[in-house]
Order: structure tokens, then sequence, then C-alpha cells
């Protein structure tokens, strides 16, 4: 049996953030990374580095922390804590629990949101580690993977017919997808683009602001791209992507209606896909957000069209267990429950006019 201790980052493991993280078990998580971090603390959150080490490995996991009044501390671990088993997710908590209690901070409750597939044994075990099940916060809980380690040729011939069909349709036409420059302007015509998909599902775009400071931050990393498709002489697809270790991800995408060059969408991913092949060497490419497995066929689900594209290049989903909290004060969980969190995030909403996560 693994057991962990828990305790802060020292400095040089902070300055050294992302190579840690990325030696996480599976490869670490985009949202754990330095970049996020700074990010979310101009957003309402404190970013805490938190190190589990056992006999085997060490994990490395982003914290955000928001302070409320009476309550004391919420964290919430972010895509974490990283673990290679579910079996093992009841010694880390207990490690974090004890952590909190030596170190006499005053969180309340601990939201945790790793990266384990949801399994009926997984269910059981955090059941029995007392962790409370509650809604899902990350899009890609649900989401779709590609495996990128096959060449080229044989990597097109690996996706699903539809986009496979449609990558050689729009090459045939002669659509050109292009690596754009990560200027202001050019954020601007990407935060446009994705307007129009807003104007088409239930999704509540954050500011232009915010956009704009996770597209800067990830670019000046060497972590962040931006690509357009042009129809008429005007950006009419474009997707923002990620390249973390050995993954990349599909983050932020928009397009126009109407548009008539077949496939431009997937040529799009196609070529980023290739580009972070080629340039950072990553083996899968998330997509970043599908409805759950058992929803894909479902036209009432508010990404059904999404998923649809997503799995035109992979045809399974993966689902993640989602979010869980740990209780710490039991007290002043209940009252969280009962009223806090819904009062907490009308008024950041009020104040502020984006998401309270």
């Amino acid at each position: 049996m693994v057991n962990f201790t828990a305790r802060f980052a020292t400095d040089a493991e902070r300055e050294n953030w992302d190579s840690h993280v990325t030696a996480n078990p599976a490869g670490g998580n985009v949202l754990q990374s330095a970049s996020f971090a700074e990010v979310k603390s101009h957003h309402g959150w404190k970013p805490l580095f938190l190190v589990l080490q056992s006999e085997g490995y060490s994990s490395y996991n982003l914290v955000l922390e928001k302070s409320f009044p009476v309550l004391g501390r919420l964290w919430y671990l972010i895509k974490g804590p990283a673990v290679e088993m579910a079996d093992q997710m009841p010694a880390a908590v207990d490690a974090i629990r004890e952590f909190i209690a030596r170190s006499k901070l005053p969180v309340f409750a601990v939201k945790i949101e790793p990266d384990i597939e949801d399994t009926p044994e997984a269910r059981d075990i955090f059941r029995g580690a007392d962790l409370q099940k509650t809604f899902d916060l990350q899009p890609n809980d649900h989401t779709a993977i590609l495996e990128t380690t096959a060449e080229p040729n044989q990597l097109l011939r690996n996706l699903h017919s539809r986009g496979r069909n449609a990558v050689r349709r729009a090459i045939r036409e002669g659509v050109e997808a292009h690596r754009v420059e990560p200027t202001e302007e050019n954020f601007r015509i990407m935060y446009g683009l994705m307007s129009h998909i807003e104007d088409r599902s239930s999704a509540r775009l954050r500011s232009f602001e915010y956009y704009s400071r996770f597209w800067k931050t990830f670019v000046e990393a060497g972590q962040g791209r931006l690509y357009f498709v042009y129809e008429d002489g005007e950006a009419s697809v474009g997707a923002f992507v990620l390249n973390y270790g050995t993954k990349g991800t599909y983050k932020d995408g928009g397009s126009k209606p109407g548009r008539s060059q077949y496939g431009d969408s997937h040529l799009l991913q196609w070529t980023a896909i290739n580009d972070l092949r080629t340039e950072h060497g990553i083996v899968e490419y998330d997509f970043c957000g599908t409805p759950p497995g058992d929803r894909l066929k479902d036209p009432s689900h508010p990404h059904h069209g999404l998923g649809l594209f997503k799995t035109s290049f992979t045809r399974t989903v993966t689902d993640f267990i989602g979010c869980y909290d740990a209780v710490i004060s039991p007290r002043k969980y209940r009252l969280w429950n009962i009223a806090g969190e819904r009062v907490a995030r009308q008024i950041y909403w009020r104040r502020h006019h984006q998401p309270f996560y």
C-alpha cells in the first residue's frame, strides 16, 4: 500500500514547476502549469504549490485557494491529486488532510478533480474515502483524446472516417490553415470567432481580458499558439492550442457560421496536431470537452455538435471521475452547501461578470 506525505513546494521546486508537473503520473496536466497558476492569480484565486511524496514517486499539484468570511479557505486541486491509480487516492487525500491539520491551515474543504477514469470501482473507492461527489467543473472531464505516436500517413488512416475524409477533401480543395502571430489584433479576431459559438450554444464566454491574458501567458511560456483558416480574405475558423510536456490540447476554438470551405475546421486541427508532433513530440492530443460517453448521440446535450466534431478524429470518449470534495470542517462545509457557495458565485458574477471557478 502506498503512503503519502504532503508539503508545500520549495522555492527551487517552484522555479522549475513545469518540469516537475510533467514528470507526474500520466505526464501531468496543463491546468496544473505555472502559466495557468499565473492566469488564475489575476482572477480571484491564490495559487499554492503542493507536493505529495511516497517511496515510489513525488506528485506535484497546483492548488487554487479562495478565502471566505466565517468559513475560511477553500482549496481546489485542479486536475489533482496526480496519482497513478484510483486506489492510491485515499492515501493522497489523507496526507492532504494531515498536512492541513498539522499546519493549522483554516481550510474547510478540499475540492479534488484527478485524471482518474470513471469506473464503478473508482467510485466505490472514492466513496469509501469519505469523498463527496459534487458537480464537475472542467470541460475535459469528458473528452476525446487522440494518440499521436504514429507517423503522419498512418495517423491520418487512424482517424475516424468522417475526420479523415474531411481532412483529405479540404486538402484537395486547397483549404489552408495558418499559424498566425499572437498579436492583439489576432486575439480580438479569435475572440470574435468564439462569440459565434456562444450564439449557437448555452456557453457563456469569459471576458476578452481573461482570454487575452491566458493566451499571452501561454505564448510567452512557449506553450501556446494560434491558428486561422481564411475564407474570402477573412479569418473564418480559429483555434488556440497548447503544448505541455508530451501532451497537446485544443484549448479554444471558434468559427463563422455559413462557411463554404468543407473540412476547414478538421484541417486546422490536423495542421496543429502535426506541428505539435514535429516541434514538441506530443504523444497525445486532448480535444478538451465532449458530452459523456453515454450521451454522445443525445442531440439535447448542449455539446452534442462539438462531440460529433471531436469524435470524428478519435472514436472513443474518456470519462474522468470529475469533482469530489474532501470535507475538513463538517459544520462549515454544511454552511457552504446550504448557501455559501451559491452566494459566493452570485456575488462574484455581479462584481466581475465572470464564472466563479
